[in-house]
């Protein structure tokens, strides 16, 4: 809901309401109906904003967001925190589908109280896709499964809702609350640059007159479509008209993005946002794996803490 200043009522919602009517009529870029809906909130003397916003707006486009998640010590707080970002996110569902062989009590319980609409799956990973111990994080193409049920689930469940984005958002990442709200209207594909990723300070598309003239990266950078997973979002229509793309498992490194983004559009078509591609909306902040020295020898010593405290 919204969080209104003392004396507000629900009229401010109706008022909002039609007020994103009327942006929708006029020929304004992603950046300016931005910038006009900011401005006519503190008009109203809005200060947050939260899933009250799709009541006053059914015409807003529903961002699908799409979670690959596995089992790990810092899986429940990297849900937790991305969750609470969620939470500000109105007309956002949110499918979390999980590294394994059933849905497991922890992020099902975990999902029942987190206040976001959800929908929950489990597909394992299949063996010969999995890093080994000591391996490279990139080694192999991570979450593909999870990523390529969320796509099946969208497209077998929204035959008569074809107004939305689907965005793939890891559990671990870090996101500007204004990323939505540009995605929310990408026509094809919207793409912006990512925080802190592939030995960089940032990655992505570098941009003039409004249109991809090039990318900034330094593997492959002569990649066709260099794009990264957290740098771009999709028209629903565009996932719904195109039924046999999926997410290759079998690509090489760098190249999983553009197995669907690939098939899907061309450089031309790109839109976008984020100031043009001037500003970091997200950030890959891959959470460290805690040490668990003293848990593990208090196990030895048979003095284990107690295992149904859901950490």
């Amino acid at each position: 809901m919204f969080l209104l200043d003392s004396g507000r009522s629900r009229d401010d919602v109706v008022r909002i309401s039609q007020m994103l009517k009327k942006l929708e009529k006029r020929e304004l870029s992603l950046q300016e109906r931005e910038e006009e809906i900011i401005k006519k909130l503190k008009i109203l003397g809005i200060r947050k904003i939260n899933s009250l916003f799709e009541e006053g707006s059914d015409e807003m486009p529903t961002i699908y967001f799409i979670t690959p998640t596995y089992k790990r010590h810092t899986q429940k707080a990297d849900l937790t925190r991305l969750s609470q970002t969620l939470l500000h996110v109105p007309k956002l569902h949110w499918i979390v589908v999980e590294d394994s062989d059933k849905k497991t009590d922890l992020v099902s319980h975990f999902l029942e109280s987190c206040g976001v609409s959800y929908t929950h799956f489990a597909v394992r990973t299949p063996k010969q896709l999995i890093t080994k111990e000591g391996d490279p994080r990139w080694l192999k193409a991570r979450g593909v499964e999870q990523r390529n049920l969320g796509l099946r689930w969208i497209r077998q469940n929204l035959k008569d809702d074809m107004k939305g984005v689907v965005y793939f958002g890891d559990d671990d990442n870090t996101y500007d609350l204004r990323i939505f709200e540009q995605m929310r209207y990408t026509k094809k594909i919207s793409v912006w640059p990512v925080g802190l990723v592939g030995g960089l300070k940032w990655e992505g598309p570098i941009c003039k007159d409004g249109s991809v003239v090039r990318f900034y990266t330094m593997w492959e950078p002569g990649r066709p479509m260099p794009v990264d997973m957290a740098g771009f979002a999709i028209n629903v229509k565009l996932i719904m008209d195109n039924p046999e793309v999926e997410m290759d498992p079998m690509a090489k490194r760098g190249y999983l993005e553009s197995s669907v983004v690939g098939r899907l559009a061309t450089r031309e078509d790109f839109e976008p946002l984020a100031n043009d591609c001037k500003q970091i909306l997200v950030w890959h902040t891959q959470t460290a794996e805690p040490k668990m020295k003293q848990e593990d020898k208090l196990k030895r010593m048979g003095r284990e803490s107690d295992p149904s405290m859901e950490v």
